[in-house]
């Protein structure tokens, strides 16, 4: 127990470590934390640390979806429905096909077991590519896609990998009944979501407590994930479901005081999930390296050549179709939704990274069929899989700034980024105009004092000079300026604060009802900074 606790130490100083780097080299930290696991795992006297399939797959990918769910907006993943199932449905069934196909010709796999690699390597991971395309200011669209393909396409290949898996080991599969199962997994799984998301949110509106509603946000994704799981599907579904309810309707359920303490805490939980998730995925590098030595090396090498091609070439394959030739035929949709540049296909398609859902669902394998025998390929399919993880995830995560500055994808969303930020301007003046107009309305039919009434309205006209009068730059210095003053000026009331501390002037406890509001002052002002884009 205590080398357990030893290694975990190390685990989160390499976490820190590796996130300071990566800011200082501006690459994504999901690269160096799997390349700094890799390195790990062959340390002389470092223990060997196995990543069990059930801490993914129970434990870790609940909370990872159901955040993921909740940050998404609902309004922009209606209107990108067709696109992101498109990919998250289409594409993943296009490229387990098309890996089972060349494997088995190929390399020789059955079909059954091609089919079951393919559903593990099918499904692209979102959290590295996203977190480089927010970095690097790219369409709202091309994120909204990417975020909401990532919520999905997991669910699609658990699926795959379960029907894949029943056939290996029952040896039979009926498509039809395959098809209709998949279905009524999804129709059911959408309502049993919603269901959760229903009662989550009565719930913590009933409990009116910050900590209890932590609790209970903690509670709800595993109450949606793991029933639908437990019954034979994929509860991925259900937990997307059950995210995006909540994140439609928390804003009028929520209280101020949940959401600013759920928001640090939930930001915490999804950076030690996330970057201990990466270290321990390369940590399987030890073990999948002396299982190696019982195969030739070039078949480990041709296998896993052949996958990563194939998983690159057939999104390349699908998306271009997928986006152009619906309109093709489909004049209304074209007029509805005019076709997007061909630089933000190819963006879309080079952003196949695989992560470590499918290491898990690889090291989920059983040993052995249910007559006793050997699972077939086994440690091939493990082996294929960690090199298909680790060689997307560096080339394309290190390659993705460069295809983007070349391609110029980046200049739109500089123009998007510029323009949100006019459309947010205006909507917290008109959001202030109308606060004025419903404290009118109350001095109107209420018995409210003068004094009362001057200084909610010299609050608004506070509020609404601290905003920007327009877009130009020249603008910005100023307010910039006017932000580091502040921060100055609220370091100067901290530092006089703990001084009255030391003399015994105040208690702890002044002080931190005084800290409190200082650091609410600062967080306010660091959210309403002005970051300016350069057209």
């Amino acid at each position: 127990m205590e080398t357990r606790f030893q290694t975990f130490l190390i685990l989160l100083g390499v976490l820190a470590g590796t996130a300071l780097v990566a800011r200082r080299l501006n690459v994504a930290p999901a690269i160096l934390l799997m390349l700094a696991g890799v390195g790990l795992a062959f340390v002389p006297g470092m223990p060997p640390v196995e990543l069990p399939p059930e801490l993914v797959l129970l434990l870790v990918l609940p909370p990872l979806i159901y955040s993921a769910s909740v940050a998404m907006s609902w309004r922009e993943f209606r209107n990108n429905l067709r696109p992101i199932v498109l990919l998250a449905v289409g594409c993943v069934i296009f490229t387990a096909a098309m890996v089972a196909a060349t494997t088995h010709y190929l390399i020789g796999m059955p079909w059954t077991v091609g089919f079951l690699l393919g559903a593990i390597v099918a499904p692209p991971d979102v959290v590295a590519p996203l977190a480089i395309a927010r970095k690097l200011h790219m369409p709202r669209r091309i994120l909204v896609v990417l975020e909401g393909e990532g919520l999905a396409n997991d669910a699609t290949a658990l699926i795959l990998y379960r029907f894949a898996l029943a056939a290996i080991m029952t040896g039979s599969f009926s498509l039809p009944m395959a098809a209709g199962e998949f279905l009524a997994i999804i129709a059911g799984e959408i309502a049993f979501g919603i269901g959760v998301g229903w009662i989550s949110l009565r719930g913590r509106k009933w409990a009116r407590d910050p900590q209890v509603e932590i609790t209970l946000s903690l509670i709800t994704p595993y109450i949606a994930y793991w029933l639908p799981e437990h019954f034979g599907g994929s509860g991925v579904i259900a937990t997307v479901a059950c995210g995006l309810y909540v994140s439609w309707n928390g804003p009028l359920w929520i209280s101020s005081a949940t959401r600013l303490q759920g928001m640090f805490f939930w930001d915490l939980v999804i950076y030690m999930i996330e970057g201990i998730l990466f270290l321990l995925t390369g940590f399987q590098m030890r073990a999948l390296y002396e299982k190696s030595k019982a195969f030739p090396l070039d078949d480990i090498l041709i296998a896993t050549g052949v996958v990563v091609a194939i998983v690159v070439i057939a999104r390349f394959a699908w998306l271009y179709p997928a986006t152009y030739l619906p309109r093709v035929f489909s004049k209304s949709l074209r007029e509805r939704d005019p076709s997007p540049p061909w630089q933000w296909v190819f963006t879309l398609a080079f952003t196949g990274v695989r992560g470590a859902v499918s290491l898990a669902t690889a090291l989920a394998l059983p040993f052995a069929l249910q007559g006793g025998e050997s699972f077939p390929y086994r440690d091939l399919i493990l082996f294929v899989s960690f090199g298909v993880i680790f060689i997307t995830l560096v080339g394309v995560g290190l390659g993705l700034p460069t295809v983007v500055r070349w391609l110029g994808v980046a200049d739109a969303g500089r123009h998007e980024h510029v323009a949100e930020h006019a459309a947010e301007i205006l909507a917290r003046r008109q959001a202030l105009d109308a606060a004025l107009r419903s404290l009118d309305a109350i001095v109107e039919t209420e018995d409210v004092s003068d004094e009362v009434v001057g200084l909610l309205r010299a609050r608004h006209e506070i509020r609404t000079n601290q905003l920007p009068d327009s877009l130009d730059p020249a603008r910005h210095d100023v307010s910039a300026m006017g932000t580091t003053l502040t921060r100055e000026l609220i370091a100067a009331e901290r530092k006089f604060i703990h001084a009255l501390l030391r003399d015994g002037q105040i208690t702890d406890e002044t002080r931190r009802r005084i800290e409190r509001d200082l650091d609410l002052e600062e967080a306010s002002l660091a959210n309403r900074e002005y970051r300016s884009v350069p057209l």
